[in-house]
């Protein structure tokens, strides 16, 4: 395996100066056993794609309905990250549900655990190269349904609901663009007439990664969510929504007072709405305005560590269109946007190596966007178009009516050319950033196995003194009991 080093160009030499010392400082943490952010943003996607999966309600109309089961999956990691020119990553993943519907439903209890072996090559790893995680619980909470309750013990119908749902469970604000976590949370539903009205009060699970890799115990997140969410479903083929909600950030460091604080205070205000424009064609979009307080990294010791106003803003569009023709081919395509500050020399995200001076325009949420395989940035100062499709080829051959075969493009720019994105190798002060083309196959073999293969190349722009193609493959089966 060799190790990649861009050296500084002549030109830009201030510039690249002060971004390679922001990008070492990154560099160090990562030695220090801290994994990257292109990591962690690859490592959701294959959550995601498990979620999607096997993360569905499950209803009861019996008096008493109890259900368990489990899913084993194993993943294969082989990648090009722009720092070693190969790394190989395993994963074995075991989950084991079970639920409790009492009632006709009124009170419905589900709990998962998670068990997963970890195992890098040698000299690979960000940390240790071989992991136990777990076991954790994944899931577990508690919900009773007062419109079930209603029914089941008074025979009574009524138009309007209420549920309560208390533990961790996975939240979606909107479509998820600005938040999209597993959380800790006490969440009330209410439906009034044509309106669905949350409100929500939660914390991260401590073990969960924090926004901010720089800051000491970056593995462990201490943040508190409070908001609420407001949809519309009176219109037949759109439901508009708007929410509000505010984290902060409950981390303490025990040596803040010598470094840096690394207090990161937002509140986000978010519209948008999904549904079918014509026959067959779907859309979503979500607006996001972003505010609060974030800290200044100080540039020396001497200097004092400011508070300064986060003004950030993010969009997202897109649709897909399916289609009834033969093989099921459906299209996509997506625009995604997050605003950056050119203060941001080594992270959109970090204290260390962040914004230097004035007002943080930088976006930074909670939320995630399947942001390609390869390069996979995260959602701040950037703009990212992407196209794709899939397709059913073999959906008359018996066994492989669930054979699916598809592509995702991707285009990447800047939205400030000397501001940082989350991969710190993007060392030029250019405002292209690549474009990256991804390949895959789904195939549910049974009801209970299915397999996945996925292959990307991403192609640096000039935001990238290392111009080399750098891929990233991925396969993987889940059996489900």
């Amino acid at each position: 395996m060799t190790q990649r080093t861009a050296l500084p160009h002549p030109s830009g030499l201030t510039f690249k100066a002060l971004l390679w010392a922001a990008a070492w400082l990154q560099f160090a943490a990562l030695a220090a056993g801290q994994p990257s952010s292109p990591f962690l943003q690859q490592q959701r996607a294959i959550e995601e794609t498990v979620r999607e999966e096997f993360n569905r309600d499950q209803p009861t109309d019996q008096r008493f309905d109890l259900d368990y089961g489990g899913w084993y999956s194993f993943y294969l990691f082989l990648w090009d990250d722009g720092v070693k020119s190969s790394r190989t990553f395993r994963q074995h993943d075991l989950r084991l549900w079970s639920s409790l519907g009492l009632d006709e439903g009124a009170h419905y209890f589900y709990a998962r655990l998670k068990m997963q072996w970890q195992d890098f090559n040698h000299g690979d790893g960000f940390d240790d190269e071989d992991d136990f995680v777990g076991p954790d619980l994944d899931r577990g909470f508690y919900e009773f349904n007062l419109g079930r309750a209603l029914r089941a013990y008074r025979g009574d119908e009524v138009e309007n609901n209420l549920r309560l749902k208390v533990g961790r469970d996975f939240v979606d604000f909107g479509t998820g663009f600005a938040l999209s976590l597993p959380l800790d949370q006490v969440r009330l539903t209410a439906d009034l007439g044509k309106l669905e009205i949350q409100g929500l009060a939660a914390t991260t699970i401590r073990s969960s990664n924090d926004i901010d890799l720089s800051r000491p115990n970056a593995g462990d997140s201490e943040r508190n969510f409070w908001g609420a969410q407001v949809r519309y479903k009176g219109f037949k083929k759109h439901q508009p929504f708007a929410y509000f909600f505010y984290n902060e950030d409950q981390h303490r460091e025990a040596w803040y007072s010598l470094l840096n604080n690394f207090d990161y205070d937002s509140w986000y205000v978010g519209l948008g709405s999904v549904g079918e424009l014509v026959r067959n064609l779907r859309y979503h979009t979500e607006w996001v305005i972003e505010g609060g307080r974030s800290y200044i990294y100080r540039r020396s010791l001497l200097e004092e560590n400011r508070r300064a106003a986060i003004q950030a803003w993010a969009v997202d569009f897109g649709l897909d269109y399916l289609t009834q023709w033969p093989m099921h081919p459906n299209f996509s395509g997506e625009y995604m946007f997050a605003s950056g500050d050119p203060d941001r020399w080594g992270s959109p995200t970090n204290v260390i190596g962040g914004n230097r001076k004035g007002n943080d325009n930088s976006f930074s949420g909670f939320g995630y966007r399947y942001t390609g395989l390869a390069f996979a940035p995260r959602l701040s100062n950037i703009h990212i178009w992407r196209a794709g499709a899939a397709f059913l080829p073999l959906e008359k051959l018996r066994g492989f009516e669930q054979f699916e075969l598809g592509t995702d493009w991707f285009l990447y720019a800047k939205n400030r050319s000397h501001g940082a994105v989350s991969d710190y190798t993007a060392d030029e002060a250019s405002g292209y950033l690549g474009w990256e083309m991804d390949y895959f196959a789904n195939w549910r073999i049974t009801s209970d196995l299915s397999w996945t293969i996925r292959f990307g190349s991403f192609f640096p722009g000039r935001a990238f003194s290392d111009q080399t193609c750098r891929t990233f493959f991925l396969t993987g089966v889940t059996y489900s009991f």
